[in-house]
């Protein structure tokens, strides 16, 4: 089988929604020795077509969810082969996106992210229910230029306040580009605790970062 068919198969266990196909034709990357970053850049491609079916209505959430799943399956295997060989991926920024602590919505968070990988940046999703600390140590683990974070709820939309005032205690508040949303979240909240940005809308944040980056 070529390097090409492996690279199609891959791209379209991404577009099909398939976690487990998209894992398996990653570790076919590995074992035929193809290049790790190219096959990334291959996955990034695919999910960058699925967002962008996003952003014209023409799929839905759960496909949107379903094809980010697919992607990190891949990407998680093919992450620890390029570390291995010492490469590295090349992207616009690096983001740090996570939900904060009391609130175990995903959602939004996870749309944020899928969009913002298809936009060429490379995300960490630290997950749901993150205390004040565990964001502070992933930006200091990450560097990151961009820390996004996210509350559905009215009850823990404090929580982003928290976080921003802790970064300053640590000196790390100037160091990185602080954006918030979801549900609870509004332009006033967001000014009002320090923050750099908000957006309403997970196709917005993703405008939103580029132009904090001065990216597009």
């Amino acid at each position: 089988m070529s390097v090409e068919e492996v690279l199609r198969n891959l791209n379209k266990a991404v577009i099909n929604y398939d976690t487990d196909a998209a894992a398996s034709w990653a570790r076919k990357v590995i074992a035929k020795k193809i290049d790790p970053i190219q096959a990334a850049n291959s996955l990034t491609e695919a999910i960058t077509e699925v967002g962008d079916c996003f952003n014209r209505e023409e799929l839905w959430l759960p496909e949107l969810i379903g094809a980010a799943d697919a992607m990190k399956s891949a990407m998680s295997i093919l992450e620890e082969e390029i570390s291995r060989q010492g490469l590295e991926i090349k992207s616009l920024g690096t983001v740090v996106i996570g939900t904060v602590y009391g609130d175990i919505h995903d959602i939004g968070k996870s749309m944020v992210s899928t969009l913002l990988t298809a936009g060429g940046f490379a995300v960490n999703d630290i997950g749901i229910d993150i205390p004040t600390d565990e964001f502070v140590e992933a930006t200091i683990k990450y560097k990151p230029d961009i820390l996004a974070m996210s509350s559905l709820l009215t009850t823990t939309a404090p929580e982003q306040g928290k976080v921003v005032e802790v970064l300053k205690e640590y000196g790390l508040r100037d160091k990185v580009k602080i954006i918030v949303g979801g549900g609870a979240i509004t332009e006033e909240f967001a000014n009002a605790i320090g923050a750099d940005g908000y957006e309403a809308t997970a196709p917005a944040a993703v405008d939103l970062v580029k132009r904090l980056l001065r990216k597009g």
